[in-house]
């Protein structure tokens, strides 16, 4: 069986009213996306501390996906009439012939060699060197495959300044995926934090499945000591809110690593934690940057 896909180019005004309506009068799915993803134009839209979230993106992308033979044209008429357009907006239908959906999506996903020992491997491949400290890891609902630079540079600076013995706090983990890389190479404990309780369940799988004894917490139920090494690879705002918590949270010639920071803001946020910390010049990956430093 095909599929058709509807793609509608609508402004933050239209583009949520005009999902709802899609989807009443059919859709199977429907999702929102910037139509200037991936140019100079992308639009950031996450929640931080003290900025003002715009719900949509100026520009949005909204993709949809229809039955074959279904009569595309007279429900995007139906769908502008809904929301009170005379006319739809630009729109665009392509067939998307059926596949093995969930095979394709693994196909997406490969073993990521981070350095020389390190490799994330997700589940439904064998790794490539056994021998290697693989970090079994699937994508799911929280951040941090491996895939995006800042998760690489910490990663990697977690595997060249790791001694052994360490005691590590991972706050804003998401999948959990340095919390475990840290156990994996040679922390003797590790917690990993987050706000979103989604992510400190998915850590805690991720944990069970690589076989390590690290612990998942929510804010509040955690940061109850100074550790070795302090690693946050969140956003710069949050960062700068944070940077007492975490300042707090490292001991005396312990160290901090900081990332989710473009490399135009590495200065800015250095500046806010340089009262605590001597850092090192910055690792700059893709326009991300990697913070580390040594509390005085």
């Amino acid at each position: 069986m095909a599929w058709l896909t509807l793609t509608i180019t609508a402004s933050a005004s239209e583009a949520e009213m005009l999902s709802e309506a899609l989807l009443a009068l059919g859709a199977l799915s429907v999702d929102i996306h910037d139509a200037d993803a991936d140019t100079p134009n992308e639009q950031a839209i996450f929640g931080e501390p003290g900025e003002p979230v715009s719900h949509l993106w100026s520009y949005n992308r909204v993709t949809a996906l229809f039955v074959e033979d279904t009569p595309i044209d007279a429900i995007m008429l139906e769908a502008a009439h809904a929301i009170g357009l005379q006319q739809p907006p630009n729109y665009a239908i392509a067939t998307l012939a059926d596949n093995d959906w969930v095979r394709l999506t693994q196909l997406q996903f490969n073993p990521i060699r981070i350095s020389q020992r390190l490799w994330i491997v997700p589940t439904w491949h064998t790794p490539f060197d056994s021998s290697a400290i693989n970090i079994t890891l699937d994508p799911g609902l929280a951040f941090g495959t491996g895939s995006h630079p800042t998760t690489r540079l910490c990663l990697r600076w977690l595997d060249s300044h790791l001694q052994g013995g360490e005691s590590v706090l991972d706050y804003g983990c998401g999948s959990g995926i340095l919390t475990i890389a840290a156990l994996k190479l040679g922390a003797a404990s590790a917690t990993g934090v987050d706000v979103d309780a989604q992510a400190v369940q998915a850590s805690r799988d991720n944990a069970m499945v690589n076989q390590v004894d690290a612990q998942f917490y929510l804010p509040n139920a955690a940061l109850k000591q100074q550790v070795d090494i302090v690693v946050a690879n969140i956003l710069t705002n949050p960062l700068k809110v944070l940077a007492p918590l975490l300042a707090g949270s490292s001991r005396q010639g312990g160290q901090i690593v900081l990332s989710g920071v473009l490399s135009e803001q590495a200065e800015d946020v250095m500046k806010i934690y340089d009262q605590w910390f001597d850092f090192r010049p910055p690792v700059v990956e893709e326009g991300w940057a990697c913070l580390s430093g040594v509390k005085r």
